[in-house]
C-alpha cells in the first residue's frame, strides 16, 4: 500500500542468492512480517517493538527498554540497510515502506514445520499410491462391481483436497498473513 505521496521504486528481479541472504536472517524474516501486517508501512519504532517482542516471546508491553533497543539499532544499522539495498523495503525519517520487489520473497518460503514432509515429498507419495491404485485396479485386485469410473473419481479426489489444502497452508504461512512470523527451520 504505502504512504499517499510516497512514490515507490520499480520492482526489481532479485537474485536467488540476494533472496537467501535477506531470508536467512530471523530478524528480517520478523521485520518483513511485521512490515506487511502493518498494510506495507510502519514506524521503526514500532516494528522494533514488534520485532523484540516475536523474539524474546512476550506481548509487547512485557519487552524491556534493553530488548527494545537491541533491535532497533540491529534494525537501523544493519538489516535495514540490508533490506534497502536490494530493494525490498525504503527506509526514509524512520518510516520503513515496503517495495513491490518484496512480493517475489514469498515464493522462496515454503515453510515445512517439524512435524510435517515437503509438499514435494507428499504428492510424490499421493502419485505413487495413485499410480499402485491405478495398478491394482488393471490387474483385477477390486471387483467388478465396482463400477470403472470410481477410481479415477477417487484419485481425483485425492489430488484436489490435498492441492486445496496445500494452497489455504501457503497462505497461511506466507510473511504478514498471520499474527506471529511462520518458523523456518534452520
Amino acid at each position: 500500500m504505502g504512504q499517499v505521496g510516497v512514490s515507490r521504486p520499480e520492482e526489481r528481479q532479485l537474485s536467488r542468492d540476494d533472496v537467501y541472504d535477506i531470508l536467512s536472517n530471523q530478524r528480517r524474516r520478523y521485520a518483513l512480517h511485521a512490515i506487511k501486517q502493518e498494510d506495507e508501512c510502519a514506524e521503526l519504532s514500532d516494528l522494533a517493538e514488534q520485532v523484540a517482542a516475536w523474539e524474546n516471546d512476550k506481548c509487547i508491553q512485557e519487552i524491556t527498554s534493553t530488548e527494545r533497543h537491541r533491535v532497533y539499532t540491529s534494525m537501523q544499522q544493519t538489516h535495514l540497510p540490508t533490506l534497502e539495498r536490494a530493494g525490498v523495503i525504503t527506509h526514509d525519517n524512520g518510516t520503513v515502506t515496503m517495495t513491490d520487489t518484496a512480493d517475489s520473497l514469498d515464493v522462496y518460503l515454503d515453510v515445512v514445520p517439524g512435524d510435517s514432509i515437503p509438499w514435494a515429498e507428499y504428492y510424490l507419495g499421493l502419485a505413487a499410491v495413485s499410480l499402485a491404485l491405478v495398478v491394482a485396479v488393471w490387474v483385477g485386485v477390486f471387483p467388478p462391481s465396482v463400477p470403472s469410473l470410481v477410481w479415477p473419481t477417487v484419485i481425483t479426489l485425492l489430488f484436489l483436497v490435498s492441492a486445496a489444502y496445500h494452497v489455504k497452508e501457503t497462505r497461511r504461512l506466507q510473511l504478514g498473513a498471520a499474527d506471529k512470523p511462520p518458523e523456518l527451520s534452520e
